[in-house]
């Protein structure tokens, strides 16, 4: 069956700020003058947090390049027999910047070269000496095979990243590692979903659900806004595909519930308004997908009513492409009442 396509939001990758920051004295000074976005005239992104794993918020990928050379002249053979530690932490450096660079690209062979960083790494970490460094690469192994299998259509990948994210898991506890535990529940939902998606399979759905509801069990909108907005509207649409493939009324209700848990969370906490107006297309997708399913015309009349608001409110807010989705699934609801009332 064919899925409908919802707008996920993905958490902020510390790990790749944090490779940026380590490594920024590997950079001549002229190199260095590029590493953050000129930022003197404000520009509202409508992408943010949509874009993938590796988004960059606060440096900018043009040192991409630069960064991924000196990391990788460091690499010595020398290097990792004097301090096979800090070579394994220039693997994960290098993984990070190669992630970011695939994601700039669109390339799949870089993510797979990250994915072999993160891989070497752990050839040095171990769970019984290194407990911290061990999970913390397992998590960057699974966020970059995630965004590998996400570019391929590769469940193989997908399942690999699920496993990564779980290994993890035998160090990030709710209870020891709170904050390390919610974030990597979240990548661990978004994996999930993915691979449910090319498996066609609800259990897989069923699982991703969990991780989001085990997330936003412990995030508080007060210290976690994104990460919980980002939670309720990524577990609303594993739920959406899940009642698709269920044809279950209920489902989709609940799922629609879950965007505007998403939706009120943008706007208790006032994030970036494009984030609020993606958790509306997303809920009025489900809600016209639930509207076909019934045959109600009364609530493909109110999807169609609310996406005329959504464009004609919020044109500014608005990616192109969800323009024109929102002017097409209008288009087809109002059709789809002029056939049911006849």
């Amino acid at each position: 069956m064919k899925y409908s396509s919802s707008i996920l939001f993905y958490p902020v990758n510390r790990a790749l700020e944090q490779a940026i920051l380590d490594s920024r004295d590997l950079l001549t000074a002229e190199q260095s003058e590029s590493l953050f976005p000129d930022r003197s005239a404000a520009v509202a992104d409508n992408f943010l947090f949509t874009r993938g794993n590796f988004e960059q918020h606060r440096y900018s990928s043009a040192v991409f390049e630069n960064l991924r050379d000196a990391l990788q002249a460091s690499l010595t053979d020398e290097l990792r027999a004097n301090d096979p530690m800090v070579w394994a932490e220039t693997q994960n450096r290098l993984g990070n910047i190669l992630g970011g660079l695939a994601q700039k690209q669109n390339d799949v062979e870089q993510y797979a070269k990250a994915a072999d960083c993160f891989t070497l790494a752990l050839e040095v970490y171990s769970q019984e000496n290194t407990p911290h460094e061990w999970a913390e690469t397992q998590v960057n192994l699974g966020t970059a095979l995630q965004a590998q299998g996400r570019l391929e259509s590769d469940a193989k990948l997908l399942n690999k990243s699920v496993d990564a994210f779980t290994a993890s898991l035998l160090v990030y506890t709710k209870k020891d590692t709170p904050e390390a535990w919610k974030l990597v529940m979240i990548q661990q939902g978004l994996s999930m979903h993915n691979h449910g998606l090319l498996l066609k399979g609800n259990r897989t759905f069923q699982k991703s659900v969990v991780a989001y509801k085990n997330a936003i069990s412990e995030l508080d909108a007060d210290n976690h806004p994104f990460e919980l907005a980002a939670a309720h509207n990524n577990c609303g649409a594993v739920l959406h595909n899940l009642a698709e493939s269920e044809e279950n009324p209920d489902r989709f209700e609940e799922a629609i519930r879950s965007y505007e848990k998403g939706w009120t969370v943008c706007m208790e906490q006032q994030l970036p308004v494009h984030l609020s107006v993606l958790c509306r297309i997303n809920k009025s997708t489900a809600r016209g997908v639930l509207a076909e399913l019934t045959n109600d015309a009364a609530l493909a009349d109110d999807v169609a009513d609310e996406l005329e608001v959504i464009l004609e409110c919020f044109p500014h807010a608005l990616q192109p492409l969800c323009a024109m989705h929102c002017k097409e699934l209008m288009e087809k609801m109002r059709a789809k009442v002029e056939t049911i009332r006849g």
